[in-house]
């Protein structure tokens, strides 16, 4: 099977490369990026190919692409893959605007190919195990949730409003609002969002948000999304849930597979990540999606419904009010 990524702007771009480079009978074919400079880099990292026309990049026998652009690209680069007849991975947010989102799966839907968003939370082995026990009544009915998804300062175009959309509540809510709805199988209603630029200077885009949010259920839900790790802290960030159910309070920390180590050549401690790989398991499901010809299991519709929540989240910062969450 050939796999393409189109741009490396993203970082999550090199890990999706290396689990490609993992998976058997699956080769990382080719690499487009509108710089040049930093397409080359990968293809030299990742023993690829760097091919500089898009078109000929899109015609090259792939059967399919992983879009890492800016969030702003994704439109038009699901377009013309979509348009190429390639099954499609894109990196979240699946754009920055609701019409955007639309319009993508819309493509996608009239060419034949599947779309999917890039949420690995699904594929962390305690979120599975979380799954597993909601759905089995372990908790009863759920009441309330309280969530975090901190981390460091990507830097760069992700505080540019024009390139990302937004800064860390789009950046990092996306996320939650996507487990939350895989967890529960409820849909959002409403929320109220504060958020600002608190942390650093020079940003012109939120570094934090908290956010309050209601469930067709009636399940109530607090979160925080920032960008509040020091460039000192052991890695990137966290997620963390606790569950608050009829019959009990589950704690989640999705990332506490690790190691720590206190190294004199970062001069810092580090966590060493020893566990289970999400991203493995999102890039192993979208490849069965391309060999069975079918929607990945994380969907272009999770992404519209995960970006309508930031995006009401925006409105609601604006306003200094609750707004409620439409769906499209």
């Amino acid at each position: 099977m050939r796999v393409g990524i189109m741009s490396f702007a993203h970082m999550h771009a090199f890990a999706y490369a290396d689990c490609l480079r993992r998976l058997p009978d699956v080769q990382l074919a080719a690499i487009w990026d509108d710089d040049p400079t930093r397409g080359t880099d990968a293809a030299k990292q990742f023993d690829s190919k760097f091919i500089e026309d898009q078109s000929a990049f899109l015609n090259s026998e792939l059967d399919a692409v992983i879009i890492t652009s800016e969030n702003i690209k994704h439109r038009a680069m699901v377009e013309a893959a979509a348009a190429a007849g390639l099954w499609i991975l894109c990196e979240k947010p699946i754009a920055t605007t609701i019409e955007d989102a639309k319009a993508m799966i819309a493509a996608c839907d009239a060419a034949g190919v599947g779309l999917g968003t890039a949420f690995p939370c699904r594929y962390i082995p305690s979120m599975m195990d979380v799954k597993k026990r909601i759905d089995a009544g372990e908790l009863g009915e759920i009441y309330a949730c309280s969530c975090t998804n901190n981390g460091q300062f990507p830097g760069g175009w992700f505080a540019d409003p024009a390139l990302a959309g937004g800064g860390a509540t789009m950046d990092h809510t996306v996320h939650i609002a996507d487990a939350l709805r895989w967890l529960l199988g409820q849909e959002f209603t409403r929320v109220y969002c504060e958020n600002g630029n608190l942390l650093r200077d020079g940003i012109d885009t939120d570094d934090v948000g908290s956010l309050h949010l209601e469930m067709d259920g009636g399940t109530m839900v607090s979160h925080v999304a920032s960008w509040n790790r020091p460039a000192s802290f052991p890695t990137w960030g966290d997620v963390t849930m606790e569950i608050i159910g009829e019959k009990g309070v589950l704690a989640v920390d999705a990332f506490n597979q690790k190691i720590d180590v206190y190294s004199d050549e970062a001069v810092k401690a580090e966590w060493a990540n020893w566990g289970d790989d999400c991203n493995l398991g999102l890039v192993a499901d979208f490849v069965d999606a391309i060999a069975n010809k079918r929607t990945p299991n994380v969907s272009g519709l999770d992404g519209l419904r995960a970006l309508e929540v930031t995006t009401a989240a925006y409105v609601s910062a604006q306003r200094h009010q609750s707004v409620p969450i439409e769906q499209n």
